[in-house]
């Protein structure tokens, strides 16, 4: 009677341990009584009946998924290796396991799908320079498709892009004629605006003649501070009209006395009387 008894006992403890269960604060429970649909429990202690009750554990928290590289064609007839990650948590732990019989590895599998046809759409460019719009393309398809299983899908980014060493380098040779193109482009805007400002101060100058003359003292005293043994300058004539004026007339007058000087000398013959 006694191991009868203890036995009795023995086996209420082993169903009371399988009638409890503790949920963490992330996790929800899918309770199914003999295959019908219980309401969503948890956190905390669950108790179920035993033999009776069936729980499935659900997590809430948000799970990274690693796309593995996928073989891309893009638009432009270039192929790449893509790979990209994906994060995702279920918001409806009913759906999650009513809907889908695995929504971890089936949302893994429309990930990789999604993947290669959306990018597949777009060119290299696009896919090297536009990433953000594609990861936005690519988290608004994956989630509608994914939203009837109870699963949010917050981001989607593409992680890395391989392409082919021969297209590499006709990249390199694209980007180093484009930085060219632009390095000729500056160069000859320069020139430009220094041609409009020289035409700009030539035009003054020659409205103001006294500009010139400073000018040309001002590079006279840039050139003397530069401690040259011989300075080559050339002098405009302009700058010296005024004192060739003046030593001409000087000259003019020295000679009109000197030739009045010479018809007032009397003759010898007139002396000699």
């Amino acid at each position: 009677m006694i191991y009868i008894l203890g036995a009795v006992v023995l086996v209420a403890l082993v169903l009371a341990a399988f009638s409890f269960r503790i949920l963490r604060e992330y996790e929800r429970a899918v309770v199914f009584r003999l295959g019908r649909l219980l309401p969503v429990k948890g956190p905390g202690l669950v108790v179920l009946l035993p033999l009776i009750d069936r729980m499935v554990r659900v997590d809430l928290r948000t799970v990274t998924l690693t796309i593995p590289p996928q073989e891309v064609i893009t638009r432009d007839n270039v192929p790449a290796r893509v790979a990209a990650v994906c994060y995702f948590k279920a918001v409806d732990p009913v759906a999650a396991v009513t809907e889908i019989e695995a929504f971890g590895p089936a949302t893994s599998q429309i990930a990789q799908t999604t993947l290669r046809s959306v990018l597949g759409r777009a060119d290299l460019d696009q896919l090297l320079s536009e990433r953000e719009s594609l990861n936005e393309d690519l988290q608004q398809i994956i989630d509608e498709q994914t939203e009837p299983w109870g699963i949010k899908v917050s981001t989607v980014e593409i992680k890395d892009v391989e392409i082919p060493e021969a297209m590499q380098r006709a990249m390199a040779r694209q980007a180093e004629a484009e930085r060219e193109r632009r390095a000729k482009i500056i160069n000859s805007e320069g020139e430009f605006q220094a041609a409009e400002k020289l035409a700009d101060a030539a035009s003054i100058i020659g409205r103001e003649p006294s500009a010139l003359h400073l000018r040309y003292l001002q590079t006279l005293l840039e050139i003397g501070a530069e401690q040259n043994s011989t300075i080559v300058f050339p002098l405009p004539l302009d700058l010296l009209q005024p004192f060739l004026d003046r030593v001409g007339k000087a000259a003019a007058a020295a000679s009109g006395e000197t030739a009045n000087g010479v018809g007032e000398l009397p003759h010898l013959a007139d002396v000699e009387k």
